[in-house]
């Protein structure tokens, strides 16, 4: 296929090459056509696996225990990477863990990169399918260790023999070469080749020096969108900055506008990257909570972070980004609705308050109106604001499909907080049966809630599949 290549793949303990770890190595270095060396090892994170990557993969905690650190195996692998093209199956994963696990041993990735599943797309047009599941199925191969490094290098590695004999060793090789092509309009520091960027839906990161997180951008059209980023930095100096500055990029494939939404909103908090203008920090968020009892003083408390939990939200209403914007909304329903800011808390001490003379409260304070009416006049006049009750027994999913990648995510949502997204009806039953505690629930996200009210709220109908777990 290639003078010189190197069939790579990697198991880890998640899916951000930036927060997640290497927890096994397997490579075979092919030579004119030859297989030269062949090499595997388990890597020991240094975090714990989780349920559901044991599941997928086999790989337990006790298993790399006593496994070298990626650090202990950095020189072996890039002897094997020497003069060598990196071939993996769906590669951007497989360099981006490469390239984060290098920088930080000190050494800095350059090599050329092919990625089968574009390869695969290239040789065989008539599918639309080209996931290493799919390409097993289609063409019978069969692998006892699958979801392990050394199984999937071996199923790439025996395709690659199958289409060269179906399709010729000159077809294959020629469109492998069209593959290392075209990388000229992106930075020249990006080893990345504009080829290797699908243009379908999906999210996309720029990382600069030592992994800064620059950029966390979304599109329906991955390729396009990146490219107009280095178009345009002749005029626009963000987008400028932004070229001079990227060491890395990465991105992941998405099904649809759903995916997109939820995994930009997803990174853009826990990257928190340099250059994104519009990003909401969190913390700050908080929302007010009404007492049940009419007779209760204050009326309303302020919570936020962990007491923002999804679980409470029958009492809750707002959200709001800051305490001032939260008191500002309060002194607006009590004008409005001629509430009584004694009982809401915003003013202190006994009695009759200070709008009740001039008529601008009713008179709960001094007994000229019923708590009970006061109660209920309060809760219409922030009913507005009331956040959601999680309306279901258990956990929720959502399946959204693309028909022209024949790519399907399904996205697994409990209390408004988003679980996972997975790929397959297996994972999802795998992903359902892990129980979540309740310290390892996501944090409130506001992009997440409203998303997730939108699909699915009873009645709504957004051309998403739900699917709903007993």
């Amino acid at each position: 296929m290639l003078p010189c290549y190197l069939l790579l793949d990697l198991e880890t303990t998640g899916s951000s090459a930036l927060q997640d770890r290497i927890t096994e190595i397997a490579a075979v270095r092919v030579e004119q056509g030859v297989e030269v060396t062949r090499w595997s090892t388990l890597v020991n994170p240094g975090t714990p696996i989780s349920g559901f990557i044991e599941q997928l993969t086999g790989i337990n905690d006790a298993m790399v225990a006593d496994a070298p650190r990626f650090a202990e195996v950095a020189s072996q692998l890039m002897t094997l990477l020497d003069g060598a093209v990196l071939v993996a199956h769906n590669v951007r994963f497989d360099h981006g863990f490469l390239q984060h696990e290098l920088a930080r041993v000190g050494i800095t990735l350059h090599t050329q990169t092919l990625c089968t599943v574009r390869l695969s797309r290239l040789l065989y047009p008539q599918f639309k399918s080209h996931g290493l599941d799919a390409i097993m199925q289609r063409h019978g191969l069969s692998s006892s260790a699958r979801h392990r490094a050394m199984g999937d290098v071996e199923v790439m590695q025996r395709w690659l023999q199958l289409a060269s004999a179906e399709l010729g060793a000159e077809s294959v090789q020629r469109q492998a070469q069209s593959l290392l092509q075209g990388s000229a309009a992106l930075p020249p520091q990006l080893d990345t080749a504009v080829a290797d960027i699908p243009d379908t839906p999906g999210v996309y990161c720029f990382y600069g020096e030592n992994s800064l997180p620059l950029y966390v951008g979304k599109s329906v059209k991955l390729r396009s969108r990146i490219l107009s980023h280095f178009q345009a930095a002749g005029n626009d100096p963000r987008a400028r900055q932004i070229a001079q500055d990227i060491r890395c990029l990465e991105w992941t494939e998405t099904a649809g506008e759903l995916g997109t939404l939820l995994l930009q909103a997803r990174l853009l908090k826990e990257l928190q990257p340099l250059h994104n203008r519009q990003l909401r920090r969190e913390t700050t968020l908080c929302a007010w909570r009404l007492e049940a009892s009419p007779n209760s003083r204050p009326l309303l408390t302020l919570v936020r972070g962990k007491d923002l939990a999804p679980q409470q939200f029958g009492a809750l209403y707002g959200p709001f980004s800051s305490k001032n914007q939260a008191l500002r909304q309060v002194q607006e329903w009590a004008d409005r609705h001629g509430l009584c800011r004694q009982a809401l808390g915003l003013e202190s001490g006994k009695g009759r308050c200070l709008a009740q003379p001039s008529g601008n409260c009713k008179g709960v304070c001094c007994g000229e109106e019923s708590p009970e009416r006061h109660h209920l006049r309060l809760q219409m006049a922030m009913a507005e604001h009331k956040l959601q009750v999680w309306p279901y027994a258990g956990k929720v999913g959502l399946r959204e499909h693309n028909p022209h990648t024949g790519r399907t995510d399904i996205h697994l949502f409990e209390h408004w907080c988003h679980l996972a997204t997975v790929h397959s009806d297996e994972a999802l039953a795998v992903a359902d049966a892990l129980q979540t505690r309740q310290d390892q629930m996501p944090a409130f996200n506001l992009d997440t809630y409203r998303l997730a009210v939108k699909h699915l709220l009873p009645g709504k109908h957004t051309g998403v599949e739900r699917l709903i777990f007993s």
